[in-house]
């Protein structure tokens, strides 16, 4: 996701399905964990029933920013964030963000 017309539609779309925004660094090694954590339990999701979205925050700082804003959030990098008609249902960030934590809070948006 790279504008704000984009999340705009997929803010609005978490009125429907459930919506989970990937806050990414591809510059620092405790994102990329994270995100080998996260493609991995999306793998293995045969099911979704979320919508998964990634902004780059290097290269999208203004939508990153406006993403935490919206929903009254502090930035951090990485981060996870499930938004649920609107509203934060759950959030992690750095090394929080993990196959089994994924698991754990997001197993029942999701059929394995």
């Amino acid at each position: 996701m790279t504008t704000e017309a984009q999340w705009e539609e997929a803010y609005s779309g978490s009125f429907q399905q459930p919506l989970l925004v990937f806050k990414h660094s591809t510059s620092c090694s405790i994102s990329s964990g994270a995100y080998d954590e996260l493609a991995n339990w999306l793998e293995d999701a045969t099911t979704l029933s979320l919508r998964p979205v990634m902004v780059l925050v290097p290269d999208n700082r203004p939508l990153s920013t406006l993403i935490s804003e919206k929903l009254s959030l502090k930035h951090e990098s990485p981060q996870l964030i499930l938004v649920i008609d609107g509203k934060v249902s759950w959030h992690a960030s750095h090394w929080r963000i993990t196959y089994s934590t994924l698991d754990e809070h997001l197993g029942t948006h999701c059929e394995k």
